[in-house]
């Protein structure tokens, strides 16, 4: 439900000695249901910036708006955003099914509500088979894409991903990105989706159509 724009955002870090300015007068705005991309080198600014929308880094200038709405001054959790890190951190005496349906748990939804939404978001994730096992038995990229499975059962306006992809095979990282594309425009169409490199040249290719 969120247009995400971004007005002369600037990100230093400050310490006794120096400073580093990680992202220098950034201008962006990303409408409504549209898929970016953020690339570059390793240090450039790509994850300051991430955070910075998602309110997890002060903003040491400039503004960020969701629609029409500054939300410099807001927490993470008032901006209704999901973020999925490249590291994974899963509840390990959850099975499957109740890690996905924590969030939902949280926000006081009816169990079979929960339940349903668990394994939709399964079934496009490709891990419905294993919902009644512990994280501790699966593999690094089945776990992570609980840990989007679990991101995204939010039905978040902003949903960005931090590198989720980099321990899944390719043919299943494309296969993922097809599905999330799936999701923006039918299940989900009112969701932006911001995604890091990491991903390949073809998958970026694909996700900034």
């Amino acid at each position: 439900m969120a247009r995400v724009s971004l007005k002369d955002v600037n990100k230093v870090y400050r310490s006794r000695h120096h400073e580093v300015h990680a992202v220098s007068d950034l201008n962006l705005t990303i409408n409504d249901g549209e898929f970016v991309a953020l690339l570059g080198p390793s240090g450039c600014g790509k994850t300051s910036t991430l955070r910075m929308i998602v309110g997890l880094e002060d903003i040491t200038s400039g503004e960020i708006y969701f629609d029409d709405t500054l939300v410099n001054k807001l927490d993470s959790q008032a901006r209704n955003v999901a973020m999925a890190f490249e590291t994974y951190a899963l509840y390990p005496n959850f099975t499957i099914e109740e890690n996905l349906a924590f969030p939902l748990e949280v926000r006081g939804v009816a169990p079979a509500e929960r339940r349903r939404k668990a394994r939709e978001i399964a079934e496009i994730l490709r891990i419905d088979d294993i919902l009644d096992q512990r994280p501790g038995a699966l593999s690094g990229g089945q776990q992570q894409r609980v840990s989007l499975g679990r991101a995204l059962i939010r039905d978040p306006a902003v949903f960005i991903l931090d590198e989720v992809m980099s321990h899944i095979d390719a043919h299943l990282k494309f296969q993922m990105l097809i599905d999330l594309k799936a999701v923006n425009l039918g299940v989900k169409p009112n969701t932006t989706q911001m995604v890091r490199t990491g991903l390949g040249i073809g998958s970026s290719k694909f996700i900034t159509l």
